[in-house]
């Protein structure tokens, strides 16, 4: 059947909306969704730039279900996280616009490299972010912080897979538990989201057929995902956080073997 620019069968349909509710469960959690949204899209048969499109447009509605979970249970320091939401803005604009003009590829060493730098610690430093040991806002704080949130905003727009994930592990190495540094990246991601999805839609790089359908199921897993994340605590975020870490550098390393 054909549906706003998608033509698939239930079988298809079935399967995106299964791939769309665990990317957004695990998303909420640690970051990490797009390595399981965005092969479900191109195994659908998207061509990649439409992927990339319907992607941002399906993971906007679960970013959106995960920063309003972690923001009603008072896990967000909104007061420094505002500070940041212009810079990754930007960046997020600089990032999509690349990205129809340059190759991901020059940058898949780079993120594998992160990716093994991130679990390293996250294994090493059992105790990291188990506690909040956040001292406050100083100058030097929040222009470091805007610094990162204009670069992972030029990535997400440009790549994204792993964007939570870092935010994540830079809130804690700031000083906040796992619970608050989640929410904290959760509404750094849905800026970076929100402002590739509209430029995607500007640019008519959006199959609305298979958005749709990706984004309810998204918004469900993001539901669950981000109750469950703030029920469990530090200690679960951090087990399925080096879960997804070891998935996204086995999937990115396979994806640059594979082109060298």
């Amino acid at each position: 059947m054909e549906v706003f620019g998608g033509d698939f069968s239930l079988g298809t349909l079935v399967f995106v909306m299964c791939g769309g509710f665990l990317s957004g469960f695990i998303d909420s959690i640690a970051g990490g969704g797009g390595l399981i949204s965005l092969p479900v899209l191109l195994t659908a048969g998207l061509p990649p730039h439409y992927a990339l499109g319907t992607n941002k447009f399906s993971a906007t509605f679960g970013i959106l279900m995960s920063s309003y979970q972690f923001w009603r249970a008072g896990k967000v320091d909104m007061h420094f996280v505002k500070k940041l939401l212009p810079f990754t803005f930007i960046g997020a604009g600089i990032g999509s616009v690349c990205m129809l003009h340059l190759s991901a590829e020059i940058l898949k060493p780079i993120i594998i490299c992160a990716l093994v730098a991130t679990a390293i610690f996250v294994m090493t430093k059992r105790d990291w972010g188990s506690i909040s040991t956040y001292q406050g806002e100083t100058r030097k704080k929040i222009l470091r912080w805007c610094l990162i949130a204009f670069a992972i905003g030029i990535y997400d727009g440009f790549i994204g897979p792993g964007t939570g994930t870092f935010l994540i592990v830079g809130f804690v190495m700031t000083g906040f538990d796992f619970v608050v540094a989640a929410g904290n990246a959760k509404m750094l991601n849905m800026m970076s989201n929100v402002t590739s999805f509209v430029l995607f839609v500007f640019w008519d790089k959006v199959l609305y057929g298979y958005g749709i359908a990706m984004a309810v199921s998204l918004f469900l897993g993001a539901y669950f995902g981000a109750r469950l994340a703030i029920t469990k605590g530090s200690s679960f975020i951090r087990v399925v956080m080096l879960v997804v870490t070891s998935v996204l550098i086995g999937k990115l390393a396979l994806n640059y073997l594979e082109v060298m």
